[in-house]
């Protein structure tokens, strides 16, 4: 039987600890932290930082507005669907912006998003079961 090498390093599970950017950085993070913030009634932040990052990549105009608005009318205006929590001004400035969408529409509210989930949610979720279950079946490797 062939062993392990001694200087294997484990699965990104330790690396997310360092920060929430290791943590959004890598799918299988994003996987983990949505379930965690599904699990908090808090998914909405996650949805809507992803899908800021995918908004940013776009290329064309037409595709630009119809996502904008997508994105907008599913966690921007209020009493949106999914509505993040951001204040009353960022969500003003979008609404009146929306119509002429830029790549950076959404930056301020993804950045107020980012904080909250770096802030109030990812020492939570490090303390969660979904994270210490992960490091538990690493380790018994």
């Amino acid at each position: 039987l062939p062993t392990k090498p001694s200087n294997l390093r484990l699965p990104m599970y330790q690396d997310w600890s360092e920060s929430v950017d290791k943590v959004l950085g890598c799918k299988a993070g994003q996987i983990a932290f949505q379930q965690f913030l599904k699990s908090e009634y808090s998914e909405e932040n996650i949805l809507f930082w992803l899908a800021c990052e995918d908004y940013k990549k776009i290329k064309s105009t037409p595709e630009m507005i119809s996502s904008a608005n997508r994105i907008y009318s599913e966690f921007v205006q209020t009493e949106a669907p999914r509505q993040i929590n951001i204040d009353w001004g960022t969500r003003e400035s979008i609404g009146k912006t929306i119509s002429q969408p830029t790549l950076n529409s959404f930056d301020t509210a993804q950045k107020l998003v980012y904080s909250l989930m770096a802030r109030d949610c990812y020492p939570r979720f490090l303390k969660s079961d979904i994270y210490q279950g992960l490091l538990r079946r690493n380790e018994s490797r």
